[in-house]
């Protein structure tokens, strides 16, 4: 994306809280909401004279993320301390992962609004645990400290500075969602702070070196990110046109004045005096153990959207919005394990009134819909023997009672007419009664068809098939 002539370069940091039980160096519950300062130990306080012990579910979940970025996994590796002070991490360092992370040298293959792919490198994928949460509050002068976050797992997945633009960007972050929630490694929560990403932007004018980044924090939302970035690559570039010099600094994104504000010159590595973990062994992951981890994963979201572009002839948009939701795909699945006559029909039954059950917080396990009566359903609009409207009074009785599908078309009288001489006198008496229309129609007014085949409809209460009925109606006045 060129500003003003001006190449926009983003690389992302992505932290992801992972959903194991306990936290990454002790015992203590590993639970988002509980009461402040409670699931605390000496351990995650950063007692003196405390060790901490490696949970070995998040080494799993890292190199499970790992493969799913195409990564090498480093199966001889260690942990380090990261030195700097804040008020939220009692032992004044952070233990990470600097010169050898778990993972390194990845990519993602991203699939862009247009179809488009969009490869991604990705630098390095290291564990680290999370620090405590500041609570600022009107209530009360100063701030507060809860430390149950204190030592949650967490993987940091840092791409390279292959991004340039904001849509990139936010492609990029949908599709680490995705994996992260295919894999089932974190929950995704971004109103939990399970998920959240720092960004480094820089600008430069093709041909030349890439410019000096900056980095934003707290980017809580990807539509953020988005105004984020615009925002910090519009403001560089008004610096550098103005003659100044972009200082390396990392800023603060603030919602309420939609502009990134500056917090302090951004640190290098040595600034946080790096050294190995004296109090953790050096982790060593078996051969067998990294391939066994790799044959878990289940079908990727990128690979299940183009399955269902390429064998259901469902449009990449769809096909992204049902892959999106577990739950979803799941369902749609199970239907065509079912045996659903068809999956285009389908996917606009997914995306529409079962994605509505699903938008009221209602589970689709939690309905009387089962994949067997959605297939049959489906199966029936596509033979022509009831239409969608039908289909619809069906379904809203079908997901919350246990009844029998054709039973209730019977009940209803909703089966649509398709024999010929019902139909042509449908289409003659709305003929005689619209002659104005017909005289639109030959005079090239072409949407004066479908006012005509709405009438139809009309007069038959929804029951002729329009199909059927468009082809009477052209012949009769095609003469």
């Amino acid at each position: 994306m060129l500003i003003n002539g001006y190449e926009v370069v983003v690389g992302l940091e992505v932290h992801a809280e992972l959903n194991t039980k306990t936290k990454i160096y002790c015992s203590c519950r590993n639970s988002f909401g509980l009461e402040v300062n409670t699931q605390v130990c000496p351990i995650c306080l950063g007692m003196p004279g405390t060790l901490p012990t490696l949970n070995e579910k998040v080494v799993e979940y890292a190199i499970k993320m790992g493969h799913a970025l195409n990564c090498s996994i480093n199966r001889i590796c260690k942990q380090d301390r990261k030195n700097y002070f804040y008020p939220d991490l009692p032992k004044s360092y952070q233990i990470s992962q600097a010169d050898i992370p778990l993972c390194h040298d990845g990519y993602l293959d991203v699939i862009m609004d247009n179809g488009d792919v969009k490869r991604i490198g990705v630098e390095r994928i290291h564990i680290e645990e999370d620090a405590g949460k500041l609570l600022h509050s009107d209530k009360f002068e100063g701030s507060l400290v809860d430390f149950n976050r204190c030592g949650v797992p967490l993987i940091e997945i840092v791409s390279r500075p292959d991004l340039r633009s904001a849509e990139e960007a936010k492609a990029y972050l949908e599709t680490i969602r995705s994996i992260l929630k295919y894999i089932d490694i974190s929950d995704c929560k971004m109103q939990e702070g399970s998920i959240r990403c720092d960004v480094n932007v820089s600008v430069h004018k093709p041909g030349e070196p890439f410019g000096t980044r900056c980095e934003m924090k707290n980017v809580n939302s990807f539509s953020t990110v988005v105004k984020g970035i615009e925002f910090e690559a519009r403001r560089q570039i008004s610096e550098l046109e103005a003659g100044r010099t972009i200082v390396q600094e990392t800023r603060r994104w603030d919602d309420q004045l939609g502009e990134s504000v500056a917090m302090r010159s951004k640190e290098d590595a040595q600034d946080y005096r790096y050294f190995p973990e004296p109090d953790l062994l050096t982790i060593v992951v078996p051969e067998e153990k990294v391939a066994e981890l790799k044959a878990t994963l289940p079908e990727l979201p990128n690979a299940k959207i183009m399955r269902y572009v390429n064998d259901y002839g469902i449009g990449r948009y769809d096909a992204s919005m049902i892959v999106d939701v577990i739950e979803k795909s799941e369902f749609f699945e199970k239907c065509i394990a079912a045996g659903c006559k068809s999956p285009k029909i389908l996917s606009n039954w997914v995306l529409g009134e079962i994605s509505k059950f699903m938008n009221e917080g209602t589970a689709i396990e939690d309905t009387k819909l089962t994949p067997e009566k959605m297939s049959e359903l489906v199966g029936l609009i596509a033979d022509g023997k009831i239409s969608t409207a039908a289909g619809k009074t069906v379904f809203d009785i079908i997901i919350k009672e246990d009844r029998d599908i054709l039973s209730i078309v019977e009940e209803k009288g909703l089966a649509q007419v398709s024999d010929e001489s019902a139909l042509e006198a449908i289409a003659d008496e709305v003929l005689a009664a619209n002659e104005k229309s017909v005289a639109d129609y030959l005079g090239g007014k072409t949407n004066a068809l479908g006012y005509l085949v709405g009438q139809c409809m009309k007069l038959s209460k929804g029951k002729a098939n329009p199909g059927a009925m468009k082809e009477i109606i052209l012949k009769k006045i095609s003469g």
